[in-house]
């Protein structure tokens, strides 16, 4: 695999990580407000917290990026910040985001990443690409910690690609329901494929 970072850290973008099977049963805001690690996101309210939880997948990856190099910034202080550079539309009641250009230039202004968004991304492209910067943020069906299941669609979710093979992707999911499907979980490159199609190169 090149590269092999073995340290990445991992976070949920749930602030307790073993929630995912309850958020998908009850939805997100209703599950989420009894999240008793709530205040760790940087949320002012459950309710706040509860809101956006279903919509940070981006900023989790963001997160264990700045991890790498010593930096723990709560993930929805990290959405606001992207928010205002037009990352996420908030309107009365819906998130839209994230939002790829937006997101590239926050952080690079704010944490000076360099980030690349990427279209019609190939499953073969990706080693080139992370043999240049260190990480792949890949856009993919978030059917994807189910990965014996076909998937209904491509994208929709952020999963952080750390390493690859010809053999196997390495991933970081933050909705990953079990710990084998959440920090370094691996697929074959084809199984990868039926779930990914674009996303943004970041280098540190």
């Amino acid at each position: 695999m090149s590269p092999l970072p073995e340290t990445v850290p991992f976070f949920s973008q749930w602030e307790t990580s073993d929630m995912t099977m309850d958020v998908l049963a009850e939805g997100a805001e209703v599950a989420l407000r009894r999240d008793p690690l709530w205040q760790n996101s940087g949320a002012e309210t459950p309710d706040e917290y509860a809101i956006w939880a279903a919509n940070i997948c981006g900023m989790a990856c963001l997160k264990m990026i700045l991890a790498t190099r010593g930096e723990i910034v709560p993930t929805i202080e990290l959405a606001r910040r992207c928010t205002r550079y037009g990352g996420y539309v908030v309107t009365a009641g819906s998130i839209k985001g994230l939002i790829y250009a937006p997101f590239a230039s926050f952080v690079r202004e704010v944490f000076g990443l360099q980030a690349e968004v990427m279209t019609n991304v190939a499953t073969s492209d990706i080693p080139a690409i992370l043999a240049r910067p260190r990480f792949f943020i890949a856009s993919v069906s978030s059917s994807i910690r189910w990965p014996e299941r076909e998937p209904p669609s491509k994208g929709g979710h952020l999963v952080l690609v750390t390493a690859v093979s010809d053999k196997c992707f390495r991933f970081h999911n933050p909705s990953g329901h079990t710990s084998a499907t959440q920090e370094n979980a691996m697929l074959a490159p084809a199984d990868f494929d039926r779930f990914a199609n674009r996303g943004i190169a970041v280098a540190i």
